[in-house]
């Protein structure tokens, strides 16, 4: 058996109380989840199966792709596709029973075209509300008559997590007058993780958790929702000291002013770890913390253990993420957000399950 030098635990029990809590948020919605990018990187068929042990039934992905794959493995349940057609045949979406969420006039048309060949294909629309990404404009959006024969309606926030931010209103004015407009049997659908908390107003009829379900909260009131999900390991391999007026790491970044006791630990920028934790971030074995010397390289990290190494030998793992230092501190640090650091975590660092 290989011992990885790196490893995500993902804990599906807390992932599983994360969905029930967040259903909570929105008890008169439908709560789907979005499961794109291998679930944020945490393994999206162990995501789905446990996701579905709770009764979750709508998953969203970004790309045709993705669900082709989980629809190959899993034959239950409806897949989203946000990105819309993305120039593929049709009968793509219609064999597989996957939804295409169309985003723009063109897509609309010819879909409806052909909608008599392929029957049973269920499609959506994405009204642009202000975001300025994917979706129909909102000012061409009014200039036709739809046909109802669309599943669902769904727009997207541009700063849900900014409970104060106005432009959550005027987004949420917007897609109300595009309900308003021609929609009254389709699905509607407007909240991803943090419109949950901004008020009932947000949640329409079905709601798309996303970074909530893996434990991010970004310091809003999610944070007393949820629970954290994953936990990051790496394997000391090396421990050895090194005298005064030496340097550790590339560049010479870092210069000792005594003698010090370091451990080389197996994980580095080529398993997803920031390089701007150099010679600033921090790692964790049981309640104490050590910090990182000189430039995160490409395989390895190097740490300070000389006030305490008497636990640590080769071979046994410290922690990057954990349940008290989860992705967003570590988000925080490296000046981005908790979906970049659980998404940059590579396929060589081992997905374990719990």
């Amino acid at each position: 058996m290989t011992i990885h030098n790196s490893i995500l635990e993902v804990n599906l029990r807390n992932l599983q109380y994360n969905y029930k809590k967040l259903s909570g948020l929105a008890r008169k919605s439908i709560c789907a989840a979005i499961i794109k990018s291998d679930a944020y990187g945490t393994g999206v068929l162990k995501v789905f199966d446990a996701l579905y042990k709770v009764n979750c039934r709508n998953f969203f992905v970004a790309t045709t792709q993705e669900a082709l794959e989980i629809r190959k493995k899993r034959s239950t349940s409806n897949i989203y596709v946000l990105n819309g057609l993305e120039n593929n045949n049709i009968s793509v979406f219609s064999k597989n029973k996957i939804i295409p969420i169309l985003n723009d006039i063109d897509e609309y048309c010819f879909v409806t075209k052909n909608i008599k060949k392929y029957k049973k294909l269920k499609f959506g629309l994405h009204v642009d509300t202000g975001i300025n990404r994917l979706g129909i404009n909102f000012k061409e959006f009014f200039e036709l008559k739809f046909k109802n024969n669309i599943h669902i309606l769904i727009s997207h926030l541009a700063s849900s997590d900014e409970s104060n931010n106005y432009y959550n209103s005027i987004q949420n004015t917007k897609f109300r007058k595009a309900i308003d407009q021609q929609f009254t049997t389709a699905i509607k659908s407007l909240s991803n993780s943090f419109a949950l908390i901004l008020g009932k107003n947000y949640h329409y009829d079905l709601v798309r958790p996303g970074i909530s379900l893996y434990g991010g909260h970004q310091n809003t009131k999610m944070k007393k929702v949820i629970k954290p999900v994953v936990t990051l390991k790496a394997k000391i391999l090396q421990i050895k000291e090194i005298g005064k007026n030496e340097y550790i790491g590339y560049n010479q970044t870092y210069k000792t002013t005594k003698k010090l006791k370091i451990a080389v630990i197996g994980i580095g920028y080529g398993d997803g770890l920031s390089r701007l934790l150099s010679n600033k971030g921090k790692v964790f074995y049981k309640d104490n913390s050590y910090k990182i010397l000189g430039r995160v390289s490409m395989d390895t990290i190097t740490i300070d253990i000389t006030k305490n190494s008497r636990h640590l030998k080769v071979g046994k793992y410290v922690e990057i993420l954990n349940h008290t230092f989860g992705i967003d501190s570590l988000a925080h640090q490296c000046i981005t957000i908790p979906h970049e650091i659980l998404t940059s975590i590579t396929k060589r660092v081992k997905r374990v399950y719990i």
